[in-house]
């Protein structure tokens, strides 16, 4: 059983909690630090190891709320949501819900943008303030 990787939010990096056990990644918050690629990249290995050892019969449920990404950090999303796209295409079970302040415009667009690349359930789901 892995380890849970829980990384607490700050002012320019979101809360990040991916539970193996449960079978659930979040990633809630701002996104535009320094480094994107420094601070995404021990995601990508726990993702990685995460997805080899994933039963065929586990449902992965994914809740991105990222009201802000700066372009490093969309980037860095991008990667991240390939890798779940390759893994549901090769048959892993992966529903990720994107959640976007309803008046917000911006925020709507942001997640159709990462939306149109992929094949795996993706919802769009507007919250109230």
């Amino acid at each position: 059983m892995m380890e849970i990787l829980k990384v607490d939010a700050t002012r320019s990096t979101p809360e990040i909690v991916f539970d193996s056990a449960n079978n659930t990644l979040s990633i809630k918050g701002q996104s535009y630090p320094e480094d994107a690629f420094g601070f995404y990249e021990p995601l990508f290995k726990w993702i990685d190891q995460y997805l080899e050892q994933l039963n065929e019969e586990a449902t992965v449920l994914i809740d991105f709320t990222l009201p802000y990404i700066n372009t490093s950090s969309s980037k860095c999303i991008m990667m991240l949501l390939e890798k779940l796209e390759e893994a549901y295409t090769s048959g892993k079970k992966v529903t990720l819900n994107w959640y976007y302040t309803a008046d917000n415009d911006s925020e709507l667009e942001c997640a159709e943008e990462f939306q149109e690349d992929l094949s795996l359930p993706f919802n769009i789901v507007p919250r109230e303030e």
